[in-house]
Formats: structure tokens, sequence, C-alpha cells
């Protein structure tokens, strides 16, 4: 039996893995991060993320011709929300 997934879910899932791979990529300094550090990073991005969905559907409906560039525009608020954080803990 298959299992259906929600178009939503799928979209957070590409997302959120559009989204961590920005943040390795922006901030290499991520390797040197404790997985308490990671967790609270993760958890950030987690705390922005329906905001940054909502305003992404918006986009994308708003402007359909530039879907690419809001789901870009929303992957590089949450990779930037978890580099805020990791930064922070190394203070």
């Amino acid at each position: 039996m298959s299992q259906t997934t929600n178009p939503i879910d799928t979209l957070g899932q590409k997302l959120g893995d559009a989204a961590l791979t920005l943040l390795v990529r922006l901030y290499p300094d991520v390797r040197l991060a404790t997985n308490g550090q990671l967790d609270a990073a993760c958890a950030a991005m987690r705390a922005q993320s329906k905001e940054v969905v909502g305003q992404l559907v918006d986009d994308a409906t708003n402007a359909p011709g530039v879907g690419h560039i809001a789901f870009q525009t929303a992957a590089l608020t949450l990779a930037h929300e978890g580099i805020r954080s990791l930064r922070a803990g190394f203070k």
C-alpha cells in the first residue's frame, strides 16, 4: 500500500534539506559545533519555519514565475537563523 505525502510536507522537507545544505556551505565552522549547539541551531530554524513557509507559499502564489526565487529566499532565511544561533553559541 502506497502512503501519500501531503504536498506541504514535501515542500517542508525539501526546504529543510536546502536550508541545512546552505548552513553547512555558508558557515563552515558548523563542523566545530557541539551536538547541543547543532540542536539549538535546528530549533532556531524550526521556530522560523512556519512563518517562512507561509511567506514562501504567498510569494509563489502571487508571483508563480519566481517560485524558485521564493524557495531560495526561504532556504537562506532558515539557514541564517541557524547561523545566528551557532554564532551565539560560539561566544
